[in-house]
């Protein structure tokens, strides 16, 4: 804290003081309590600057031998750099660096200090950034170690390239600088849920625990805060008021973000309230979702029933789902059937025979540009052992439409109220967990990461063939079928 004040004429906040003051606590043998230290906070109110000023402190004061810091893009890690560069300049602590003590070319960009001091003290200490990448840190054996924008780390090879060059560094120290993020964010959801336990009525404590090495210093509001509550957007921003953070600025982009929903709503939680949600980009706005909400069945609509079938890319689960125009011109989707595991191609192919010849739709439809294309073969027109496919009155289709214009479709009706959906577990899940994944122009539902999202398609593609099927002639036709039929 005096480095800060006194040396470099920067003090720390309140909040980073606290926060580095914690972090920085020590065992009763006097070794570092914490190797990895987990800074989580809005946006905006100066998290990087951490890092900024013990750059100079580590390099001068503890002289370390070598310093990395990364984030997601190298122009990021940059700024970074270029900050504590300046605050050496500032302080005239350059003077002690020899007159060549940077370099930022061919790609290289580091601070260096000679290998000894004046006096003959050991030095040549080091400091270098690069990108977050399976490539960032590799080669090297780092002793201070700053990854900036965590939550973007959405597998391990960026985390196991740059804190492995921790292994040999007795004392090594890692500072995790992020806002909240998404279900992708695995790195930084891991870590926290490693120290972090949530309460039978919600809350989530921090359990007294002497033999982790994980710090936590968050700021956020809880998960179900209102965006417009003013006292709520103080828990996450520690600056607010202080330094450009004002508390009207901030209501008015709640205002804006609560009104625009979607993806506003969602950029708004995790970067102001720091509040981790399940997609950064949802491609359905669960609000418009839980608007749709009408618990019915299709029995009364057994004449003009879509069918549609899809498949997650692992293989690991499928689902059939149904939709039928209805009279006020809404479309009702049903999930008719769903299969996990390991077996669950093999399953559809055996018990979809049964399905169609129970439910008796006028469409059966798949997307051939997407995971079903596994199941072509099985869908074209057969007769093995006198059993037709498809059954009579049934047609198979391949929905050969743009994908982007099944997924924006479905939004579209989702958003226009035009759905009918009864609460199905599997399809609420699915729609709360699909993220938009843009395509030039248009968009689909993203088919990446751990979540499935084949039941949203198979609705999606269920209801673009209800949509385009021709209006039943004359009366309801009544369609009387066996469960079963071999």
């Amino acid at each position: 804290m005096d480095f800060a004040r006194d040396v470099l004429a920067h003090p720390y906040d309140p909040w980073q003081r606290w926060t580095v003051i914690h972090a920085g606590e020590l065992l009763p043998d006097g070794r570092e309590r914490f190797k990895y230290r987990l800074v989580l906070v809005a946006r905006q109110n100066g998290k990087s600057e951490i890092v900024v000023v013990l750059v100079p402190y580590w390099m001068f004061v503890e002289r370390v031998a070598q310093i990395l810091a990364t984030s997601t893009k190298l122009p990021m890690a940059k700024k970074l750099w270029l900050k504590s560069r300046k605050l050496i300049e500032a302080a005239g602590l350059d003077e002690l660096l020899g007159r060549r003590w940077y370099r930022e070319a061919n790609g290289e960009i580091e601070i260096f200090a000679p290998a000894r001091t004046a006096a003959g003290e050991p030095w040549g200490s080091s400091y270098a950034i690069d990108a977050s990448n399976e490539e960032g840190g590799r080669s090297l054996s780092v002793n201070r170690l700053a990854l900036d924008e965590l939550r973007h780390h959405y597998d391990y090879s960026a985390w196991g390239a740059s804190v492995r060059t921790m292994g040999s560094i007795e004392d090594a120290q890692a500072w995790l600088l992020s806002n909240a993020g998404s279900d992708r964010s695995v790195v930084l959801n891991d870590l926290r849920d490693a120290i972090v336990e949530e309460m039978p009525d919600g809350t989530e404590v921090v359990p007294h625990d002497p033999d982790t090495d994980i710090f936590l210093a968050e700021w956020s509001t809880p998960r179900d805060a209102d965006p417009l509550d003013v006292h709520a957007l103080g828990q996450a921003n520690p600056n607010m008021n202080r330094r450009g953070q004002k508390a009207k600025d901030l209501l008015a982009d709640a205002r804006r973000a609560v009104k625009t929903g979607g993806e506003a709503l969602t950029e708004f939680k995790t970067e102001v309230m720091c509040i981790r949600v399940k997609v950064l980009n949802p491609a359905i706005d669960p609000g418009q979702w839980i608007r749709c909400l009408d618990p019915g069945t299709l029995d009364d609509a057994r004449s003009r029933i879509a069918l549609c079938f899809d498949l997650a890319p692992d293989g690991l689960h499928a689902t059939l789902a149904a939709a039928a125009m209805l009279p006020d011109d809404r479309v009702r989707i049903e999930v008719v059937e769903a299969w996990s595991g390991p077996t669950c191609v093999d399953d559809l192919r055996r018990e979809l025979p049964h399905v169609i010849a129970r439910v008796r739709p006028q469409v059966l439809g798949w997307l051939p540009n997407g995971p079903s294309a596994a199941l072509a073969a099985d869908m074209a027109e057969r007769n093995e052992g006198g059993r037709r496919w498809p059954p009579p009155g049934v047609k198979v289709e391949a929905i050969k439409a743009e994908v982007p214009a099944v997924c924006m479709g479905f939004e579209e009706q989702v958003r226009s109220a035009k759905i009918a959906q009864s609460d199905d577990p599997l399809l609420n899940a699915q729609v709360a967990g699909a993220e938009l994944l843009k395509r030039g122009g248009v968009w689909v539902f993203s088919r990446s990461g751990e979540s499935h999202v084949d039941a949203l398609y198979a609705s999606a593609g269920a209801v673009h063939l209800a949509r385009t099927l021709p209006p039943p002639v004359g009366g309801l036709r009544i369609v009387v079928a066996p469960d079963d039929e071999d």
